[in-house]
């Protein structure tokens, strides 16, 4: 089974926990890149109304093809109780029937996104494979 980590992570937390299961499982990884990095400030104010409201940031194309997975496994770090801006990208770009494993990383180790997830993932035919709350 082909599988892929997807990850989003703005102060590095999520990049490392990303890459330490990819090293571990030897899947493949990939970063989910702003096409503009904001500053602290930007993303901790506007990125959090952002992410409570579901919208979606400009995201650098990704370097993989998301249909060639048979599992992805996505990791972000929690926005406001929700994921950031770039990950709501990335969701909108799923292939229909695509299944997804998620964990979200926060400090609280609490995330209120599993439901938003996983209605997301069904509009497009997909499934929630599993979803994990990781306090860091």
């Amino acid at each position: 089974m082909k599988t892929l980590i997807l990850y989003y992570s703005y102060t590095g937390h999520t990049k490392k926990i990303a890459q330490e299961l990819a090293a571990k499982e030897s899947y493949d990884i990939e970063e989910i890149k702003d096409i503009y990095r904001p500053g602290k400030l930007k993303a901790y104010v506007s990125g959090c109304f952002a992410a409570m409201r579901g919208k979606a940031w400009p995201i650098q194309s990704l370097e993989v093809n998301l249909a060639a997975y048979d599992r992805i496994i996505l990791l972000s770090p929690v926005w406001a109780g929700n994921p950031p801006p770039a990950v709501h990208a990335v969701l909108q770009q799923l292939p229909a029937g695509k299944n997804l494993s998620v964990k979200m990383i926060s400090a609280s180790g609490e995330s209120r996104c599993k439901q938003l997830i996983k209605n997301i993932i069904e509009v497009k035919n997909g499934k929630l494979e599993s979803f994990e709350d990781i306090k860091i």
